[in-house]
């Protein structure tokens, strides 16, 4: 199961895209998107988040 990203909480600051180590997020339209086949869970993104937007539900 991948990480999940609110979208409305989501500021498209681009920080869980640029640590994540698999390369599974990627910006579209100003907010993060998360490529769920490619997403191993490993939990960076979530610290990385400032506005806390993402989560590992």
């Amino acid at each position: 199961m991948a990480a999940k990203i609110d979208q409305e909480k989501c500021t498209g600051c681009g920080n869980c895209a640029e640590i994540c180590p698999v390369e599974a997020i990627s910006m579209e339209n100003d907010k993060a998107k998360m490529d769920d086949d490619t997403c191993v869970d490993c939990g960076t993104c979530v610290d990385e988040c400032p506005v806390e937007a993402i989560s590992l539900d």
